[in-house]
């Protein structure tokens, strides 16, 4: 059976790339947000296994969007994907709960395994 994912980026290219390195993998794209306002509105309908969560966007950044879903269903599994590789974003991002950090550009070894461990 798949896992479902929500992918978070208002990026349309890192959408397609993230769709291309889960092709022929356990995992399936459940929904695409291009805010964190979306994300928010979005989750608990989408009820996904793993969320990928851009940190610039317009509006809300994935860090608050991350830290408000992380508040409605402290299980959720959020796995932040930005190319802000800074140590204060990164402490952030495990403070608020996220479970892991992929930085852009990724590879897939990298998120397959990033995701395997936040889904533990």
């Amino acid at each position: 059976m798949s896992r479902q994912i929500m992918i978070v980026d208002d990026s349309r290219l890192v959408r397609v790339q993230l769709e291309d390195v889960l092709k022929g993998t356990d995992y399936e794209v459940a929904a695409y947000c291009r805010s964190g306002e979306e994300a928010i509105e979005q989750y608990s309908t989408v009820k996904p296994d793993l969320v990928t969560m851009d940190i610039i966007m317009q509006g809300m950044d994935g860090l608050d969007a991350a830290e408000v879903i992380l508040k409605h269903d402290p299980n959720a599994r959020i796995v932040m994907v930005s190319s802000l590789a800074y140590d204060d974003t990164f402490e952030r991002a495990k403070a608020i709960g996220a479970k892991g950090f992929v930085d852009k550009p990724f590879h897939q070894e990298q998120l397959l395994k990033v995701f395997e461990q936040a889904l533990l």
